[in-house]
């Protein structure tokens, strides 16, 4: 999977802001300017896009994995080399590590994306490469998982319309009314049929 996509929906999905960001690359000793970041924060058709390389991915999970668990004492943040891939197994691996998740946690994660998996086969993602049942994630299988973890974490992203309405202190969104449409015709909408107003 695109690393870019990786970050940007990582980052979404745990509300970091740009602020966050710098801080948790400085976790594990990288100066990430501001600029660079925006520019690997972009998708691919848009101006000033950057590819997200694997070192830079990789630093920024094991910097999660410090701010969410702390900082082992004597080990290192050990840094890709030059042309050393960062595999959907690896980056699974750290999002687990980095938010204490377990077999069921991932599992129930993917459900919320309506993506099934067995404990066998999740397992397998986290076998050693050269184990006979290891086996390689998919880029559907981490884009779901992100996704899973965007409607875990902010379910209020996920909502239909009504849901999402922004509410004056004091009103509920059982009392919240839909706009009514300027069109003398019936009109559908998210919030249902708007029928034509009385004069």
């Amino acid at each position: 999977m695109i690393h870019n996509d990786v970050l940007r929906r990582l980052r979404y999905a745990l509300a970091i802001n740009d602020t966050a960001a710098i801080s948790i690359f400085k976790l594990v000793d990288y100066d990430m300017e501001i600029g660079y970041l925006h520019s690997i924060m972009k998708k691919e058709d848009e101006e000033g896009y950057l590819p997200c390389r694997d070192k830079l991915i990789a630093l920024f999970l094991d910097g999660l994995i410090i701010k969410n668990r702390g900082k082992q004492e004597g080990s290192t943040p050990q840094v890709l080399a030059a042309g050393e891939r960062l595999s959907n197994n690896e980056v699974l691996r750290k999002i687990r590590i980095a938010m204490s998740f377990k077999d069921d946690d991932m599992i129930e994660v993917l459900k919320l994306a309506n993506f099934r998996m067995s404990k066998g086969e999740l397992s397998a993602f986290f076998r050693k490469p050269d184990h006979r049942n290891y086996k390689p994630a998919g880029d559907q299988v981490v884009r779901n998982f992100l996704q899973g973890m965007v409607k875990k974490y902010r379910p209020e992203s996920t909502r239909q319309a009504p849901n999402t309405a922004k509410n004056k202190p004091g009103q509920s969104r059982a009392n919240t009314k839909p706009v009514q449409s300027k069109k003398s015709t019936p009109t559908n909408s998210v919030w249902g049929k708007i029928e034509k107003p009385k004069r």
